[in-house]
């Protein structure tokens, strides 16, 4: 299937709420193939792409009881032979959504927004850290999207983010932006370490054509080396269309946070180096990429300091790298 139609099913977390309701119907999830599921994500995917006919149940979130929506994807994750009483309201809510940690979509004071829940093997706080990593990031120089934490009883907060894939007018109007990420452009896999920063950076510039873009993924990179982001796999970067200036652009970084990706290393890797990379593969990889040693020096200096000021490196870090 096309990279950039595949990118528009939904993540493992989505797929196994579809499987779930298929199942909960009568039917055989191997009966769906691709074009079936599309027909499930309907107008609610990533980007500008939607798809007919539209089989996908309206929903809206009621971010009043956001704890029992959270204990309900608990126990979907859980797979013990039962579901929720709303397992319904689950999927319409975040059946078509990416990624792997359950997710819904929500409008906050008129704006789409995308907010986050715990999976099994998350800590308790990994809203709170991913909130963390968003501020540190936007300090880093890194373009973020609006991100804000949502209140539980439970833990410190449901991590929440704008999405940067819809525009609204003054008019109340809704305007699609046109996406597509990394795994679909160069159709690979975002589940195996398949691709390199050096790569990446040459895609950015072939994409948007522009030496400023190469340098926010410059520090993207050193960002993730930084703050120990190992899932930086090709679903994890993605181009926006500009229609008004005709031209790609690089998407706001997103799904930032404490990670590890297979056997520990970084899913895409530094100047060759997925398993302890440092600043002779980010210098390296910078003069790949036609950056001066002086600039790349000086940037990477500088979101290394900021990543130990917000970040930290002491105990609360090495009981989370413990915990996962």
């Amino acid at each position: 299937m096309t990279g950039v139609f595949s990118g528009s099913l939904p993540g493992s977390w989505g797929r196994l709420l579809t499987d779930r309701i298929i199942q909960r119907n009568g039917g055989s999830p191997r009966e769906y193939g691709p074009l079936e599921r599309l027909s499930l994500v309907g107008s609610t995917g990533a980007g500008a792409l939607s798809y007919k006919p539209d089989m996908r149940p309206e929903e809206k979130a009621e971010l009043t009881d956001l704890n029992r929506i959270s204990d309900a994807c608990r126990q979907v994750l859980r797979q013990d032979g039962t579901d929720p009483d709303c397992l319904q309201e689950l999927f319409g809510l975040g059946g078509s959504s990416g990624g792997s940690r359950p997710k819904i979509l929500a409008s906050v004071n008129g704006e789409d927004w995308i907010i986050k829940f715990p999976s099994l093997r998350d800590p308790p706080d990994i809203g709170e850290e991913e909130y963390a990593y968003s501020i540190c990031a936007r300090r880093c120089g890194i373009e973020v999207p609006e991100t804000r934490p949502f209140p539980s009883g439970k833990c410190g907060g449901f991590f929440g983010v704008r999405r940067f894939d819809r525009e609204r007018a003054p008019d109340g109007t809704v305007r699609r932006i046109h996406s597509v990420t990394v795994s679909g452009l160069l159709e690979t896999s975002h589940r195996l370490p398949c691709l390199d920063y050096d790569t990446l950076m040459r895609l950015v510039r072939a994409m948007t054509g522009s030496h400023r873009e190469v340098m926010e993924m410059y520090r993207r990179m050193c960002f993730n080396v930084f703050a120990h982001n190992r899932d930086d796999h090709s679903d994890n970067f993605s181009f926006l269309y500009d229609e008004t200036a005709h031209a790609w652009r690089l998407s706001p970084a997103y799904d930032l946070t404490w990670s590890s990706s297979v056997l520990g290393e970084h899913a895409t890797l530094v100047h060759g180096n997925g398993r302890d990379p440092g600043m002779k593969d980010i210098m390296a990889a910078a003069a790949e990429a036609g950056i001066s040693r002086r600039k790349a020096q000086e940037i990477a200096e500088e979101i290394r300091t900021i990543v130990e000021e917000d970040l930290g490196q002491g105990e609360r870090m090495n009981a989370q790298i413990y915990i996962r």
